[in-house]
């Protein structure tokens, strides 16, 4: 078990999302409104120590549900974060934020920085106002990662189980424990205050320069689509000309693709505009062949995939 610091700071940023939710009946864990609440009012709901001896800073940086998440505020949260991992006085970060995208605002946040202290996103499935409320123990769980000795990475904590940006998912629509990591499995628990490791912190990325990206409206455009039976290729087709500037497909199984949709890919590359494979599989790998005539994003996911492939035409030559 992971002893909690005792000094430093733990900056938490707050975005919205159901942790910050509310329902008008108590009962309702469907029909509420995302992004209500201040983050000073969750942090309210905690016990008035805790952790014990760690100072808190409470910052509102954004306000939204995250299925409408958007690149500006990945920029201004990603260059936020950063500014305080470059701080000495600050022993980690949490973000508040919404399950809907939570995998993909993680994975952007761990190709961008260089987490050399924990960065923790935490949520909830249930809204704030709920009778059985999930939001204030997965927040101060989350705070208690923040200040673990020797926690990096971007982490999420969700239900008691810590997971690493680069595997975790959503998996379940409406239960507690709606995230997993796949084969990677969890990275521990977090368990009456303390962090119990079962696998590696996350391995660092070298960061990028957040001031040389681009403006978030000027991002590149990168489209999912989807193999499936009688995949035509047609969807392919109609984005070459509309501003595309990469696709990622899902392919069936090892990431095949229709003999259709395959072609028409072809003629998308042709057309200047990269293309990315993975597989629709929750689980495994994907595995490569010389055979393959589009290069593939093994162990991605397709919205993870897209990032990389976004991040690859701003960043690369």
């Amino acid at each position: 078990m992971a002893p909690v610091s005792t000094s430093g700071t733990v900056v938490i940023l707050g975005t919205g999302g159901t942790i910050a939710g509310v329902a008008e009946d108590p009962t309702d864990n469907v029909g509420y409104v995302a992004g209500k609440l201040e983050i000073d009012q969750l942090l309210a709901r905690l016990p008035a120590a805790h952790p014990p001896g760690v100072r808190l800073h409470a910052e509102q940086l954004a306000q939204i549900d995250s299925k409408d998440m958007g690149f500006g505020v990945w920029l201004d949260l990603a260059r936020r974060i950063a500014s305080c991992l470059a701080d000495p006085a600050v022993r980690g970060i949490v973000v508040t934020h919404g399950t809907d995208t939570l995998e993909e605002t993680a994975y952007f946040l761990h190709r961008v920085l260089k987490a050399d202290k924990p960065v923790v996103l935490t949520c909830a499935m249930r809204p704030a106002t709920a009778i059985l409320s999930d939001g204030p123990q997965n927040l101060a769980d989350a705070l208690c990662v923040a200040s673990t000795p020797g926690a990096r990475g971007v982490l999420v904590a969700c239900a008691g189980v810590l997971h690493g940006a680069a595997h975790v998912q959503k998996m379940h629509t409406c239960r507690l424990d709606a995230f997993g990591s796949g084969d990677a499995g969890p990275i521990g628990y977090v368990e009456e205050g303390r962090v119990r490791c079962v696998g590696p912190w996350p391995d660092l990325h070298p960061g990028l320069d957040l001031d040389r990206m681009p403006p978030a409206d000027s991002w590149p455009r990168v489209e999912i689509m989807l193999n499936h039976a009688g995949a035509d290729g047609r969807l392919a087709l109609a984005m070459m000309g509309s501003g595309v500037a990469g696709m990622v497909v899902a392919g069936t199984g090892n990431g095949s693709l229709s003999t259709a949709l395959e072609s028409a890919l072809g003629q998308c590359v042709n057309a200047g505009i990269r293309v990315l494979r993975v597989s629709r599989c929750a689980l495994g790998p994907l595995l490569q062949s010389p055979r393959d005539r589009f290069d593939g994003a093994s162990g991605l996911s397709a919205v993870k995939a897209r990032i990389e492939l976004m991040l690859d035409l701003m960043t690369g030559p």
